[in-house]
């Protein structure tokens, strides 16, 4: 593979690749540390990487585990930890920050849940995609997607509910 073919079929997956991997470390020094390292790997197998069918596929693959790698290793918890905020402290703040709600709430959400709707509602990849990367069947994808969804909207509904309450009184 040479270094034109390399920039034209892995390089440009970089900012993808840490998009995936910031959902994983919370941190965009780690995600850029975790991608960087990876471009690394990838360069010194570049002839092994024409073997893959699929190079997105792959990339994200790895991305995925060279964070669970970090994260064991560095026995950090998801940076979701640290960022839930209690409910009463959330139902007090404006509702005109909406979107940062729904983020909060996806970030409630246990892993693989969180998982899929980001690369489903945000990264906008295909069940068959998402199956593929996070090594899950087709029909557990569905599943994860669809409680996500649920549990974020019995949030929001609640949420809307205590700000109606709020006004009212």
């Amino acid at each position: 593979m040479t270094q034109e073919t390399f920039k034209n079929t892995v390089f440009i997956l970089k900012d993808e690749m840490y998009r995936f991997a910031k959902r994983f470390v919370m941190s965009s020094d780690e995600a850029e540390d975790v991608v960087q390292d990876l471009m690394i790997k990838f360069w010194q197998k570049k002839e092994e990487l024409e073997k893959f069918g699929n190079l997105k596929s792959y990339a994200l693959k790895s991305v995925r585990n060279e964070c669970l790698n970090r994260l064991k290793h560095h026995d950090v918890k998801l940076g979701f930890a640290d960022l839930q905020l209690h409910r009463s402290e959330l139902y007090s703040m404006d509702i005109n920050n909406l979107k940062e709600y729904i983020i909060g709430f996806i970030n409630q959400l246990p892993e693989k849940q969180r998982m899929v709707i980001h690369m489903k509602d945000v990264e906008e990849y295909e069940v068959s995609e998402i199956s593929e990367m996070l090594e899950m069947e087709e029909n557990a994808v569905r599943v994860n997607l669809m409680r996500a969804r649920q549990k974020v909207k019995e949030q929001i509904t609640q949420l809307m509910s205590y700000e109606q309450r709020s006004i009212s009184e």
